[in-house]
């Protein structure tokens, strides 16, 4: 391996939030600033909230139970076709 190569390694890099939360962490730079951490993330807090503005769920949910009915009428035309055809 060559020499030199690499950064330092700082083991007790320090870590500080916007919220204002600090702790340590190993890295290649002695102090990292970041926005937003474990401690202020809606989604480790249990505030966020799951937003569905637009209804998609509901969209998704009524174009799969259309879909479904329109394969089964389209097999049961197909058949009922085949079932002319053989009785002419």
């Amino acid at each position: 391996m060559k020499k030199d190569i690499h950064p330092p390694y700082y083991k007790d890099a320090k870590v500080r939030c916007a919220c204002g939360a600090a702790f340590t962490v190993g890295s290649t730079n002695p102090e990292i600033q970041i926005e937003i951490c474990g401690h202020c993330h809606p989604f480790y807090t249990g505030k966020g909230k799951l937003i569905d503005v637009a209804g998609r769920v509901e969209k998704f949910k009524a174009r799969k139970a259309k879909a479904a009915t329109t394969s089964i009428r389209k097999k049961s035309v197909k058949k009922s076709e085949k079932k002319a055809k053989k009785a002419k």
